[in-house]
């Protein structure tokens, strides 16, 4: 196990209302200093939210993604605004982009996404017992909701436009919450 390197200075080189570019000056246990790039969140952080049907039906969303500059499939998400904590975010943003309310918003995980430049965080929530519940959002046009099988994961995979690995990795935390895989146990031989 090494030792954490020393930071010896940080400089932000530029910032946008979400993010701030910095270069960071490490030093490493054997001598070695090092200038690293990476991309700061200003805000607390992000959610991403499995929305469940009692049916096993997931409610994913279908909206413009500038970073592909296509139409994706994904799972509902949000910024966590600076007086709110990951659920309370989820629940907000489940009513702003599906119209649903949840009576059960439970943690799967925190992820990251690229820890080696990028120290974003992004909370999964798994939300179950739906119900009807509009609130206005901040999106530039209607989202489409679009429900699919959770027991149809596979297909999903395949789909062009269904791309984003927080979304992926999302799903199978969920379908593992919701059906743990079944181990028998081995029994002994005489």
């Amino acid at each position: 196990m090494h030792d954490k390197p020393r930071i010896l200075r940080t400089t932000t080189v530029a910032r946008t209302r979400l993010f701030q570019v910095e270069t960071v000056d490490l030093r490493f246990g054997n001598g070695a200093e090092v200038r690293y790039e990476r991309l700061r969140n200003t805000t607390p952080g992000a959610v991403l939210i499995v929305p469940v049907r009692d049916d096993g039906q997931v409610l994913l969303i279908r909206e413009y993604a500038v970073g592909t500059e296509r139409y994706e499939l994904g799972l509902p998400k949000g910024r966590i605004e600076p007086d709110e904590d990951p659920l309370t975010t989820a629940g907000r943003e489940l009513m702003e982009e599906v119209g649903c309310g949840a009576r059960s918003l439970e943690p799967l995980a925190t992820l990251t996404v690229a820890p080696g430049y990028f120290g974003h965080l992004t909370h999964l929530v798994l939300a179950r017992d739906l119900y009807p519940a509009r609130r206005p959002g901040d999106e530039p046009e209607p989202i489409e909701v679009v429900p699919w099988p959770l027991a149809r994961l596979d297909a999903l995979l395949q789909r062009d436009d269904f791309t984003e690995a927080r979304s992926i990795a999302a799903l199978f935390l969920a379908r593992e919450r919701l059906h743990p895989p079944h181990f028998e146990e081995e029994t002994p031989h005489p």
